[in-house]
């Protein structure tokens, strides 16, 4: 892991703490920068976000999947953690603290663009972090490029329907077109990109042009992800100076999804006697979101200035400390697979 990747959680609080200032002390600088839209996506914030992707949809390669039959277990845990648990998970607790236990602190408007926010998490599960979290597992490299192949590919079809259901039950009014619009700039745009890039490297040099090019380009999706944070909390800087208690109201559900998906991971993992090398990759991708792309649609749906948005950029400082606390618990318990 780069300084970047091992020290993203500082990262973000320093760039949540400038937005915090920055926003404050210049908000007409951020109120130019949300100014520069069309179709309701911000030009800005759309590059920045761009530059984060692209660089982890060139890592994938679409010709694993040719080896997902060889052992389908862990393949079928982690599709059934991702689309037909997590996501109904992500919006019962989101509904239970914004609606219920959290009711007389947040006025009703901000709770659902909040629940919003974290069902855009629950929706979209990990693209790129994931290979970080099973080399620190030492898991099956070829299986969980398999694993995120196919996640990426239900993804693209999946998750506008998924997300569009459960914004509805929300009482929330979803905007087809721009969901639609946002799978398409975020997903299916970036992963053409990729694809065609790695074809390119692997033509050319084979995987020495490739890993030296995904080198170079690396970085710039740490700094596009901590340039976007600046930007979100400079525009959300009112807010969180009159209500700084709505990240830890909105950390504390995203924290027991977390820990109970993961938990549910791995049951079911020891009941489908995975062995650890498939089984702790397993729980790190059912457990992690692209955040990204849930960055992404909330701004595109709810705007720059919502609490949906909001919402999607604390999971970006929750994810990282809780998936390496779930890193330590998996390898402390390695004895209990093998």
């Amino acid at each position: 892991m780069g300084i970047f990747e091992r020290y993203l959680t500082v990262w973000v609080g320093l760039c949540i703490i400038a937005g915090v200032v920055l926003g404050n002390l210049v908000p007409e600088i951020f109120g130019v920068i949300a100014s520069l839209e069309w179709a309701h996506v911000n030009l800005v914030v759309a590059l920045l976000i761009w530059v984060m992707i692209y660089p982890m949809m060139v890592q994938i390669d679409f010709s694993a999947i040719k080896d997902v039959g060889k052992r389908p277990r862990g393949l079928m845990l982690t599709l059934t953690v991702n689309w037909l648990i997590k996501p109904f998970t992500m919006a019962f607790l989101a509904w239970l603290f914004f609606r219920i236990i959290f009711a007389d602190w947040v006025n009703p408007q901000s709770a659902g663009e909040y629940i919003a926010g974290m069902i855009l998490l629950g929706v979209a599960p990990c693209t790129a972090m994931v290979f970080v979290w099973s080399q620190l597992t030492r898991g099956d490299p070829n299986y969980t490029l398999v694993q995120v192949a196919i996640n990426d590919l239900i993804m693209v079809f999946a998750f506008a329907p998924i997300a569009a259901f459960l914004l509805g039950v929300s009482d929330i009014e979803v905007p087809w077109e721009t969901l639609l619009f946002s799978v398409v700039l975020y997903v299916l745009l970036p992963l053409f990109a990729g694809v065609l890039t790695r074809h390119h490297l692997e033509r050319k040099g084979g995987d020495v042009s490739l890993y030296a090019f995904l080198g170079r380009i690396k970085p710039w999706s740490i700094v596009g992800l901590l340039a976007t944070v600046v930007l979100l909390f400079g525009f959300q800087a009112e807010t969180i100076m009159l209500q700084p208690q709505t990240i830890l109201l909105i950390a504390i559900p995203l924290l027991l999804q977390s820990y109970g998906i993961y938990a549910i991971s791995y049951a079911g993992a020891r009941i489908l006697r995975l062995p650890f090398n498939i089984a702790a990759p397993a729980c790190m991708i059912g457990t992690s979101n692209f955040f990204e792309l849930a960055v992404a649609v909330a701004i595109s749906l709810f705007g720059l200035h919502s609490g949906a948005a909001l919402a999607t950029v604390v999971g970006v400082l929750v994810e990282v400390p809780v998936m390496l606390s779930l890193v330590a618990i998996s390898n402390k318990t390695q004895h209990r697979f093998d």
